[in-house]
Formats: C-alpha cells, structure tokens, sequence
C-alpha cells in the first residue's frame, strides 16, 4: 500500500453529447413490490425468493420503495417530487427483466429521444438464464441531432417513473471502449467495502454511541462539514483504550461480493485504493485483507503513555475533496486516464471523487447522494458493479473460479 506525493492531477473532460449510450437494468427482486408475487417468481428470483405480500397495506403500493428509487421521503428530492404511482407491472410480467418490461424501456426512451427508433436500441440479457435474466445491457445510437446528455436521462421524470413501475433501476453510461476497460477501482470504507461505520464502534465502547451516530448520520448526508464533523466525532472518543482497533478487527464484516469483486479486478489487472475517511489502523488492515493497491485514511493521536486515544487528529485529513485529489494523484502516477477510473462510495464525501471518475457508483447510499451519483446501485452484491462494464454471469464466473 503506497502513499503518494502530490502532482499535477488532470481534469476529466466529459462528452456531454456521447454518440452511443449503454444503459444497465437491474431486476430489485429483493424488493417485491406488488401484494401478489408471480407464479414464475419463484424460479426467476433465486437469490432472495419473494415473500408473501398480502398483508401489505396498499399505501406500500404507492410509495418509493427501497432500491427502486433513490429515496421514500419525498422531501428529500432537491427539486420536484415524482409524480404519484404507477402501479406496479413485474407483478403481471414475471419477477426479472421481461420482454414486455424492455418494450417499454424501448418506448420510455424514443419518447425522451427525438428522433430514436427501435432500430437504433439493441439489448443483451447478462445473466446464465437468457430467458428470464435480472440484468439486462441495452445499447442505442442518439440521433445525429440529438443534444441528449447522460445527465439527463440519469434524472429523468420518466426514467424514475419506469424504474418505480418495474421494481428495477437503471444505469446509463457512454457507450465506448473505457466503459469495457476501466483499470482503477477506488472504493470508500465505511458502509462500502465493509458493512460497520468503525467510528461508531468506537464509541460504543465508551457509551457514546448515540452522539457519535448522530453526527456521522448528517455528515454522510451532506448536511455538515466533513472535516468539522470528523473532529467534532474525535473528541467524544477521549481515553478509549489504543488498542481498540485490534479489538475491532473481530467485528468488522464485508459487504456481499466485496471479496470476489476485488479478486475479478485483480485478475482484470485493475490497480485498487481505498480512500478512507476513517482512521489508517482499521483502513491500512481492511486494505491487507483484501489485497489492495493504496490506502489513505485519518491518523489519531495517541496519549504519551501509549495507552489512550486523546481525541485529537494529526496530519491532512481525508476529507471529501482530498478523497478527489487522490483519486486522480493514483491515476497518474499509475497512467490510468479518467475515463477508466471506477469509484464506489456511499457518502456525500464520496461524491467529488466520483464526479472525476468514468463511473461513479453510489452503493447503498444515503438518499442524498444516491440523487446526485453518476449511478445508483442497490443490488444485494457488489459483485454486480461487474455487470456495469460488459460481462455477462457466465464470463464472472470464469474471473472467480
């Protein structure tokens, strides 16, 4: 795990009129979203079976619901709220991505697109069960006159309307050689790579658990200063013994897919980092485990004796825009461009870094930055982030065997 010095980072130039534009459909079959499931669902969703709906009130059936939106509070849209409904269709369709589902995608999309026709759209279903696959890869060519950018079909009405009426989502990149051929991973730690906020499980061997949570909720929804709130968080954590990180080790789990996403990226010949805004023992031994390329994370102060943390911080802090300027410092020392940079993060601190990657990727994120992410991604495994660049199930298969 290396550390780097500072140089000069390049800026990404995006092209906002991309010719070709690949969108990835994700079936949420973790998340029912009718009171009966289908016939089929059984078959076609194995990896979490739909459960029993009927007992659902049919509010539920109205509402944003988890992976199918960014958010349920519709206060929390930066600008107009989705129009009410619709009234859910898998249900009728079958539990995946069937025929009818992207007939309507295609429809969805020459009603956005001026000019767009059915003979500009192909589509390329990504997993083992051809006939009933969870994910879907639709290409179409824009009209030689069209002015369409990713960002607006990312924050489309319509598109968010689609995605709520088939219980899936949606991720929408350029269609081009470096959307196949990223070569840097850089993913956050905390709720990203592994399943703990570590800050918070520090304090709880003090009892002040409450307080800290409270302040990492709002700092990781953007609502307060990320350094501020790092330091504020720090000195609740006055005399905690200093060995607590090794304590910690025992407790800390990965989310689903995070080992065998990085083991198929290594095998891909990806370089990985994780920029951390926690703290260098937990970040640097994650980092280790996993095998990954860089590490960079806040350091703690130790009291004299050795013995207890003092609540205080030394050196830079690894903060959202610092996160951004190690993102592209790696890039360059690795000569990797931009374009195939690949970040995951869940937190408002992660999105500057995203916004200079090829993809950025908000995973489980809080509603706020699922908003505001290039792309969204709710999946039960982070091994679908593979589905993003091309490979079918079958080709993810042969990386992890």
């Amino acid at each position: 795990m290396d550390a780097i010095a500072n140089t000069n980072a390049p800026s990404l130039a995006r092209d906002t009129s991309p010719s070709h534009i690949c969108a990835t459909l994700f079936y949420n079959s973790d998340t029912p979203s009718h009171y009966f499931a289908h016939a089929d669902s059984s078959v076609h969703s194995p990896r979490s079976p739909h459960k029993p709906t009927d007992t659902l009130p049919p509010a539920t059936l109205q509402a944003l619901r988890h992976g199918g939106a960014p958010t349920e509070k519709m206060s929390d849209y930066p600008l107009e709220p989705p129009t009410p409904g619709p009234n859910p269709l898998d249900h009728l369709y079958g539990s995946y991505i069937s025929q009818s589902c992207l007939t309507d995608f295609f429809v969805t999309l020459t009603g956005i697109v001026d000019g767009l026709t059915d003979s500009n759209i192909t589509s390329r279903p990504l997993e083992a069960a051809k006939q009933h696959s969870r994910v879907v890869e639709v290409v179409f060519r824009l009209p030689s006159a069209s002015f369409i950018t990713l960002e607006t079909l990312r924050r489309h009405e319509t598109i968010s309307r689609f995605e709520r009426e088939w219980n899936l989502e949606v991720v929408f990149q350029k269609e081009d050689v470096y959307r196949r051929y990223k070569r840097l991973a850089v993913f956050d730690m905390d709720s990203t790579l592994i399943q703990q906020e570590v800050i918070d499980e520090i304090a709880a061997q003090i009892g002040v658990e409450g307080e800290v949570a409270a302040i990492t909720s709002a700092a990781m929804n953007g609502e307060l200063d990320f350094e501020q709130s790092l330091r504020a968080r720090c000195k609740l954590l006055k005399g905690v013994p200093s060995n607590v990180f090794e304590t910690l080790r025992s407790r800390i789990s990965y989310n689903e897919g995070v080992p065998e996403l990085i083991r198929a990226l290594k095998r891909l010949g990806f370089k990985t980092a994780v920029l951390s805004g926690g703290f260098t023992p937990l970040t640097s031994w994650v980092a280790e485990q996993l095998g990954l390329d860089y590490a960079f994370a806040n350091h703690l102060v130790v009291s004299e004796d050795g013995q207890t943390l003092t609540g205080e911080l030394t050196g830079e802090i690894v903060h959202a825009e610092k996160k951004r300027q190690h993102t592209l410092e790696i890039a360059v020392k690795e000569g990797i461009l931009p374009e195939q940079i690949l970040v995951v993060g869940d937190g408002a601190n992660d999105l500057p870094m995203m916004s200079v990657a090829g993809l950025g990727v908000a995973f489980h994120a809080k509603p706020k930055v699922q908003m505001q992410a290039p792309a969204r991604l709710n999946s039960t495994s982070m091994l679908d982030v593979l589905y993003l660049f091309g490979f079918a199930k079958e080709e993810q298969d042969q990386l992890l065997r």
